[in-house]
């Protein structure tokens, strides 16, 4: 499953925002910051999330980058968890035209639309921007006899059950990455014991209380655990070793079409007026070249794959049939209503 490395110029985006000097009055305006581009007065960031997860980690990064910036006056963080994100995603979408309000967003939603077969999908959002991936671990705790994910995986083939493995919400980002790891090693993906958990941090809790034998998760949520020992890397779905702390194994030495990414993105409220849309693409366009944002993904091990704009919203929809094909082939996605 290889993730597509976009990450285009903004040059595109910066002439279709030529004219937008003026605020509109949908609720984004505020002072000016350099140019012609008007900062945002205040915003709420909806993480879809509960505090510690990937999401939220994201929404706040997000939230002081636009701050440190002067890009925004005020960019309050609030969590929505539940669902895989379709539950902040019902109270958004419905809001149309509310022009104080971002959502994190990304593959995690996107799956769990087609996992719960919600009526309410991504189309019902304003895309924004595409602003970091983060490549998937598995661990275990260090007093666990598996070494690698081979080991781990043989396990599971002779005794699915006797393996518990904590994750993300069903149908996540984790889930599917497990499901490809379980299809490379002759597992069936429905039979993984596979525990959901809403947030980073509770699958680390189980992990570390040992209420299950192996976490998946993106880098992050696990990488001050494995630095101290209490957790062992055992893989990275990544085709090289990532930063500083080292993996028994990446995705390229079982198979390339492993290298996975879980990708998150900021998306508006539907039906926003254009100029405060422009304000938002230009908005996470100039946070993207700022210096905050940078040393922001440097120290959480994430992967700039900005794309903003009409460019996100055409991959967004070449990337939806993607993950509903995955899904599809390994028996989760449900049909609306």
């Amino acid at each position: 499953m290889r993730f597509s490395r976009l990450i285009p110029a903004a040059l595109a985006v910066a002439l279709a925002l030529a004219g937008c000097g003026s605020n509109s009055d949908s609720g984004g305006g505020g002072e000016r910051s350099g140019g012609d581009f008007k900062a945002l007065s205040r915003v709420e960031i909806i993480a879809p999330a509960a505090p510690g997860s990937g999401w939220d980690q994201t929404a706040r990064a997000v939230s002081e980058a636009l701050q440190s910036d002067g890009l925004a006056r005020s960019a309050e963080v609030k969590n929505v968890p539940g669902a895989s994100g379709t539950v902040a995603l019902a109270q958004v979408a419905p809001q149309r035209g509310k022009g104080d309000l971002l959502i994190a967003s990304g593959l995690a939603m996107m799956s769990g639309i087609i996992t719960n077969g919600t009526e309410v999908t991504l189309d019902d959002l304003t895309p924004i921007a595409r602003v970091v991936g983060e490549y998937e671990v598995i661990v275990v705790p260090k007093e666990v006899p598996f070494n690698n994910a081979d080991e781990l995986f043989a396990a599971i083939k002779r005794d699915p059950k006797s393996v518990a493995i904590a994750g993300g919400s069903a149908g996540s980002a984790d889930q599917i990455f497990i499901g490809l790891l379980a299809k490379h090693y002759g597992v069936k993906p429905a039979d993984v014991n596979y525990v959901p958990y809403s947030g980073g941090g509770e699958a680390t809790t189980a992990l570390l209380g040992g209420k299950v034998q192996a976490g998946v998760a993106g880098l992050n949520e696990f990488a001050e655990q494995i630095k101290t020992g209490a957790l062992k890397g055992l893989l990275i779905s990544s085709t090289d070793q990532v930063g500083d702390i080292k993996f028994a194994q990446t995705s390229a030495q079982l198979s390339p079409d492993l290298e996975f990414q879980n990708w998150r993105s900021i998306m508006a409220p539907p039906g926003i007026d254009d100029p405060l849309k422009a304000q938002y693409i230009e908005a996470m366009t100039r946070m993207h070249d700022s210096s905050a944002w940078s040393d922001a993904v440097k120290k959480n091990g994430w992967n700039d794959n900005f794309l903003a704009g009409e460019e996100f919203a055409a991959w967004l929809k070449e990337e939806n049939a993607r993950v509903q094909a995955v899904l599809t082939d390994l028996g989760l996605a449900k049909s609306a209503g």
